[in-house]
């Protein structure tokens, strides 16, 4: 009887990409409170339910790492105006080799309603200048977005007399950002469940809010 001695290789680790989520707005304290700041507001409480803090360096960014339902984790806040949000998403995403499909955008959306949430896979830019930025500098659409409502004026009795940019760029009424405040908790459990389940679970509670 004759017998054969077979190596095996050890199974080399899989290293799963880090992921992004990116708030968008505009920097300065005249922006702080405003409906185009949205994203920032959304990323300033998940830090601080967290326990994290920003910091800043040369990314033109207030940006941190963590560790999220074991997955690693990038908050990121771009320092620039709104029209220019891409190009630091872009730097950072490639130095810490993010793919654009790891990459979670909250934004505000004029053509939801206040305080309605919408999570999506892809889509155009629908005259957001974030967004549009970003789809011009990663060179997809092809990424994930948490959409907050802010109204557009002139619909549904909101400010009719009132023009799109003077609009989102007016501070949120203390109802609006009480509605906001009291989304967060869906929010952050639509996060938890976008890492921990997947986006489709995430979708089914997030979308189900209107």
């Amino acid at each position: 009887m004759s017998f054969r001695i077979c190596f095996f290789r050890p199974l080399e680790r899989m290293v799963e990409s880090d992921h992004l989520i990116v708030g968008l707005g505009n920097p300065g304290d005249t922006y702080l409170n405003t409906r185009h700041n949205a994203g920032f507001i959304v990323v300033d409480e998940l830090a601080r339910r967290w326990g994290e803090d920003f910091s800043t360096g040369k990314w033109q960014a207030f940006f941190l790492r963590t560790t999220l339902y074991g997955r690693r984790v990038h908050l990121l806040k771009p320092n620039t105006y709104m029209n220019l949000s891409g190009q630091v998403v872009v730097r950072y995403a490639d130095f810490y080799k993010i793919p654009a499909g790891n990459i979670l955008v909250i934004h505000d959306d004029l053509d939801m309603a206040p305080g309605r949430l919408k999570l999506v896979n892809g889509g155009g830019a629908g005259g957001h200048n974030g967004i549009r930025s970003l789809i011009q500098y990663l060179s997809t659409s092809d990424f994930p977005r948490l959409k907050i409502g802010i109204g557009r004026p002139g619909k549904g009795g909101i400010h009719p007399d009132m023009a799109v940019e003077r609009f989102v760029l007016s501070p949120m009424t203390d109802d609006e950002r009480r509605l906001l405040d009291a989304r967060m908790d869906v929010i952050e459990e639509g996060v938890r469940l976008y890492y921990d389940k997947g986006s489709a679970s995430a979708m089914n509670l997030v979308n189900s809010v209107k």
